[in-house]
């Protein structure tokens, strides 16, 4: 049966929390969000100098709000590239909250080659000493030869049981979009990482989606449990089916499903966010919700085969919600008008949901002028 909800209950607020050309950084992007077992609201993102590009030197900025994010502690540096190097990049940077013991776990990578594991016990505050946990992933490299690696991005999640789960991505790293010199992203696969342990250790799951002509280049997953505690894996392609990529495991590591198209979820060939409110009831996704191109796109991006060099429009990024295990999406709401793509979702502790994304342009797209948070309730997706 449809819910019927009031105007008078709606809520939907915007703050910004990251201005690009701010801080001594370029741009910053590729936000996470996630809430503490205490509450506390961790936001963090890839500040990026240079250019701002992929493979410039990237710190990792973080904003902490202890008021359900209605203010927001100074930006501080949670990892420092010249930790690794003068111009190494830290990236994709994956925080899981872990309901448990309190503690954040962290999953993040250095350079695309490795990748490093550490928690905080104090809500971000401080962080343990970042520890090498590239080996991992050696399993998967026996099947697939990557020299490309991503955890990521986003957010982790915690299973009712307590495990803990990060999509990862991978490529051989053959693709030349980056020019000479530099490794592609393209072609892509993705997998899955996994603790039983609250992080004190990792392993690698199985291969979630490969990379074929149908399914072309997944990467960037978002991950959500359902109802059942089935682990659904939520991916960016670049097929020309231009659909979200939807597969399921009974343990978020082993014994995927075959890879389905949602032909409800557009894809603009960008990264995408899931959260569930409560086990499964409901979920809520987003992503940019166009299929155009208008926009003056990234230098020398060619995304997907049909394209010739100009990706599609980074904006108008869509709410959707499911209240059926992603079969269906009931309701739909447009959060933002212009521009913006990558995004992350929370839900704090009375239901309210967070959203912290990419939005507005500097000079042309990719280049995001702010990194945007969201306050909005059910009731303000589902009213009409």
């Amino acid at each position: 049966m449809a819910m019927t909800v009031s105007p008078i209950t709606a809520l939907c607020s915007k703050h910004n929390l990251f201005e690009a050309r701010i801080g001594g950084y370029h741009v910053y992007r590729i936000p996470g969000i996630v809430v503490t077992r205490r509450g506390t609201v961790v936001a963090y993102c890839e500040a990026r100098l240079g250019n701002g590009g992929d493979w410039d030197p990237i710190d990792i900025c973080m904003r902490r709000s202890v008021d359900d994010g209605m203010t927001w502690d100074e930006p501080t540096i949670a990892m420092d590239h010249r930790q690794f190097g003068s111009k190494s990049p830290v990236n994709n940077f994956v925080c899981t909250a872990d309901q448990g013991t309190g503690d954040v776990h962290v999953l993040f990578c250095n350079n695309y080659a490795r990748v490093f594991a550490m928690k905080s016990e104090d809500d971000c505050l401080s962080f343990s000493q970042p520890r090498d946990v590239t080996h991992v992933f050696e399993p998967l490299r026996q099947i697939y030869p990557f020299r490309v690696i991503a955890v990521g991005p986003g957010h982790g999640i915690q299973l009712r049981n307590g495990r803990l789960i990060v999509p990862v991505w991978m490529s051989d790293g053959s693709g030349t979009e980056f020019g000479a010199g530099k490794l592609g992203h393209r072609p892509s696969e993705v997998a899955s990482v996994f603790s039983d342990d609250h992080g004190e250790t990792w392993q690698a799951g199985d291969f979630v989606v490969r990379n074929e002509p149908r399914f072309r280049n997944p990467n960037e997953t978002c991950a959500v449990e359902l109802s059942d505690g089935r682990v659904l894996f939520n991916t960016r392609t670049e097929s020309v089916t231009h659909r979200r990529l939807i597969t399921t495991s009974t343990d978020g590591a082993t014994n995927w499903s075959a890879p389905r198209f949602d032909d409800e979820l557009l894809e603009p060939i960008c990264m995408g966010s899931i959260v569930s409110l409560h086990h499964g009831h409901p979920v809520v996704f987003a992503n940019p919700g166009v299929l155009e191109r208008t926009m003056a796109g990234g230098p020398g991006r060619h995304i997907g085969p049909d394209e010739r060099g100009r990706p599609f429009d980074r904006k108008q990024l869509t709410i959707r919600l499911s209240e059926d295990d992603c079969q269906t999406w009931s309701y739909k709401r447009q959060l933002e008008d212009g521009p913006s793509g990558y995004s992350d979702l929370a839900v704090l502790t009375d239901g309210t949901l967070l959203c912290l994304y990419e939005c507005g342009v500097v000079n042309r797209m990719y280049d995001n002028r702010y990194l945007r948070l969201a306050r909005f309730n059910l009731d303000w997706i589902m009213h009409r």
